[in-house]
């Protein structure tokens, strides 16, 4: 199996990896294939069929609008913030060719479960990184303190709404390393029945 495969379904389900962002280089998808790689993504399981998740695009006319916010959030996140951190956020903003930010946005109340509509929001996220590995990109999700600041999930998400990730895409500048899989025979039993 070579690395990086999309010969298959099979072969792309199997050498998909994720990418760190600040590695990425252009090119990243162009406008139309950012349109098939979000079209693909929301292929996902969907009980109700009510698409409990958005995507927000920032541009990179905005990444610095993007490094400001970050720049302000930091010290409401961190008691004690250095000049590496505002460094790392400044990098953050700026990283990678494509950055979208998934929003999960449960609709509360709902007869569908909120658990199930954030399992979705995930689905549609492990979607869009098989997408972007099909058309030949990297893509890296990341959370990280940003995606649980309360300024910037203000300048993201609606009311009842949250950061799911950053999803950043563009084409590695290294050779994607193959990381450690966990072994199959921990994760994986058979149903024990309990007894009446």
């Amino acid at each position: 199996m070579t690395l990086n495969d999309i010969s298959s379904a099979q072969s792309l389900l199997e050498t998909r990896r994720s990418g760190r962002p600040r590695e990425m280089v252009a090119p990243g998808p162009s406008a139309a294939d950012l349109e098939r790689i979000l079209t693909i993504a929301m292929r996902t399981p969907d009980h109700g069929k009510i698409s409990p998740w958005r995507f927000v695009i920032v541009g990179s006319q905005q990444r610095q609008q993007l490094a400001d916010l970050l720049a302000r959030a930091l010290p409401e996140c961190n008691d004690d913030p250095t000049s590496a951190h505002y460094a790392k956020a400044l990098e953050f903003a700026h990283q990678a060719p494509v950055m979208i930010t998934l929003v999960s946005s449960p609709i509360q109340g709902h007869k569908i479960p909120v658990w199930e509509q954030e399992l979705s929001c995930g689905a549609v996220a492990m979607n869009l990184l098989h997408a972007a590995h099909a058309l030949g990109f990297v893509g890296g999700w990341i959370t990280g303190w940003q995606a649980y600041s309360p300024r910037v999930t203000m300048a993201f998400c609606r009311e009842g709404e949250r950061i799911a990730g950053f999803i950043f895409l563009g084409t590695p500048g290294n050779p994607l390393e193959e990381r450690p899989r966990p072994a199959l025979a921990k994760h994986v039993s058979e149903w024990q029945p309990p007894e009446v």
